[in-house]
């Protein structure tokens, strides 16, 4: 059986439930089977099948998740934020070279005119409202059905962009073979099994829900809760109604999650997680010994970004040993620390962390600049600055790019997170680069205080030089309300002293 992603749904009983949601019936595994066939059917009406790219423009939610897999299942399916702007939907639209748009229907979107002055058809999704997940797609075309041959493994079944944050996005091709593949790396990183419920709270416009949540459970017999996205506020009784066994997040909704915790005690000691999973961005050590203490529960961290269709490491779950700061060792494709000349590094010697394996892309979609620099003998080179112990375990010293280069001093930013995050009047933190007329870069900190604590500029700084070189010390400390993040809760780094107005 070929490792597409339709074969993924032969894995689950199909009495099974394979999607849940609020108030709707369960959408088992023999239903799902049977909707994505005509969902791929559908689409052939309009002329669409394998290779052709098809936007997704739906709030998350149940439908967002099996429109992706039914729309993969047949042709290319590139999910956008439903947030985009109408700029941001032209660029992306005329970038995909998107044959059709799939839109709720209802939604209001500025996707709909832009689709429009590019020519592209617009396809409405009328959720059905009995089952979870179902959907009819109109209108009903009245063209003849094209014969389009069946997707094979090594198609192209999702296209992402890169986040851009420093260049122009790139376009991810992903095939059903990279997908298949992640997917069931991280069921077995987790020993996912039909008995497993993953809720899901992270947007699927993105790499880490769509996989790790969506793929991952399905690939292992189980089910995901489809939550609107993430909300502190609604996440409790999200536990109470689904009775998950496991969630995956960023790191800025583990700590809002933690912020409610002690208001919903006997809903955490009523519904026990088997495991929490947390990645995307670096979890303080902090934020995990509090996850553990509060919910029981052993907190996974794992690395993944999305040329690697998601997961490459992860720490194991127990008895194996997790260790706190790091993201554990290779968890699907091969991990490496390479030089700048393309030596493969030993144990303990820090360098830029490269992958290779079953899950990776093989290339950026028309752009032979940014491939011939991703890709050294076959390994691709993730932009990430690293070290692996001599037990195989990776740590992540920062992103390359945001190393703070002061004066020919080389510092991590999250070395200096990871210092404040220990200060008991640190709610969250973020160091990042300023520009220096001398230096080239200094150090900066945005600092978000816990409810009702106090500290000054002054305290922080002395904290910071009781355990840090003093060219580590931040020479500037913004307190803020809140840290701006990225479409996916992250914090972002890059670009963050021209968002909090430090540089004009």
């Amino acid at each position: 059986m070929q490792n597409t992603i339709i074969n993924l749904l032969h894995n689950g009983a199909a009495d099974a439930p394979a999607i849940v949601a609020p108030d709707t019936e369960a959408l088992n595994y023999a239903t799902f089977k049977l909707h994505v066939t005509k969902v791929v059917a559908a689409l052939k009406t309009f002329g669409v099948g394998r290779g052709d790219r098809v936007a997704i423009v739906l709030p998350n939610g149940p439908h967002m998740a099996s429109a992706f897999v039914s729309i993969a299942a047949g042709a290319t399916a590139a999910p956008l934020n439903p947030s985009y702007r109408a700029e941001e939907f032209s660029f992306f639209l005329s970038d995909l070279n998107a044959r059709v748009l799939v839109i709720m229907a209802g939604f209001e979107s500025p996707a709909r005119a832009v689709a429009a002055d590019h020519g592209i058809p617009v396809i409405e999704l009328e959720p059905d409202n009995q089952v979870t997940g179902l959907f009819e797609l109109y209108p009903k075309a009245a063209t003849p059905l094209v014969s389009k041959s069946p997707v094979v493994v090594n198609d192209t079944a999702l296209v992402l962009h890169t986040s851009g944050t420093t260049s122009r996005p790139k376009i991810v091709p992903l095939s059903h073979g990279n997908l298949t593949a992640s997917a069931q790396h991280i069921g077995e990183t987790l020993a996912l099994s039909a008995n497993d419920c993953c809720l899901n709270i992270m947007p699927l416009f993105h790499i880490h829900g769509l996989i790790a949540a969506v793929l991952a459970s399905l690939a292992a017999g189980g089910s995901v809760a489809c939550t609107p996205g993430f909300n502190a506020l609604k996440f409790f009784a999200w536990m109470a109604d689904f009775k998950p066994t496991w969630y995956t997040a960023v790191p800025t909704m583990h700590q809002a999650i933690l912020t409610r915790a002690s208001r919903n005690r006997e809903t955490i000691e009523s519904n026990p997680l088997r495991f929490i999973r947390s990645s995307s961005s670096s979890l303080p050590p902090q934020v995990m010994r509090e996850l553990e203490d509060t919910f029981s529960a052993p907190v996974i961290e794992s690395y993944g970004m999305t040329e690697a269709a998601h997961q490459m490491a992860s720490n194991p779950l127990p008895p194996s040993s997790r260790k706190p700061g790091t993201v554990g060792p290779a968890a699907g494709p091969e991990v490496a620390i390479m030089d700048e000349i393309g030596t493969v590094l030993s144990a303990g010697i820090i360098g830029e962390i490269v992958i290779r394996g079953s899950n990776v892309t093989q290339g950026y979609e028309g752009n032979p600049a940014a491939n011939a620099a991703a890709f050294t003998k076959g390994w691709f080179r993730t932009g990430d600055q690293g070290v692996i112990d001599e037990d195989g375990y990776l740590t992540i010293t920062g992103r390359l790019k945001e190393i703070i280069n002061r004066g020919g001093e080389k510092i991590s930013p999250r070395e200096v997170d990871e210092v404040l995050m220990d200060h008991p009047a640190v709610a969250q933190v973020v160091t990042f680069a300023v520009p220096h007329e001398k230096l080239g870069e200094d150090v900066a900190v945005a600092v978000v205080l816990a409810e009702g604590a106090d500290a000054d500029s002054d305290v922080l700084r002395a904290f910071v030089r009781q355990r840090l070189a003093d060219f580590k010390v931040p020479r500037q400390v913004v307190f803020l309300d809140e840290i701006p993040k990225g479409q996916t809760g992250k914090l972002q780094r890059i670009g963050l002293a021209e968002k909090i107005g430090l540089v004009k």
